[in-house]
């Protein structure tokens, strides 16, 4: 089963290349399949990790930046691919 984690952070005003730079850096326990990262407006970054795991295993997820780069708390999803097409 492919299991897809996703991270959401939105930046203090100002500090998105920061952010960016900062879950650029950030290294997992382990390797997963795929990794991309992505930024939006508003200072956003969004990171998606793919595992060959199930849905509910013990996965490494990317930890809470410090307070002094981010507006609120990190977003955290889960799912599991359906197939593709």
């Amino acid at each position: 089963m492919t299991v897809a984690l996703m991270w959401e952070a939105r930046a203090v005003p100002g500090r998105g290349e920061d952010l960016l730079a900062w879950a650029r850096a950030q290294e997992l326990d382990a390797e997963p399949l795929r990794r991309e990262t992505f930024r939006a407006p508003q200072d956003r970054v969004l990171v998606i990790t793919w595992w060959d795991a199930p849905y509910d295993g013990d996965l490494p997820e990317l930890p809470e930046p410090g307070p002094e780069l981010v507006t609120r708390a990190v977003h955290r999803w889960r799912f599991e691919s359906v197939g593709v097409g």
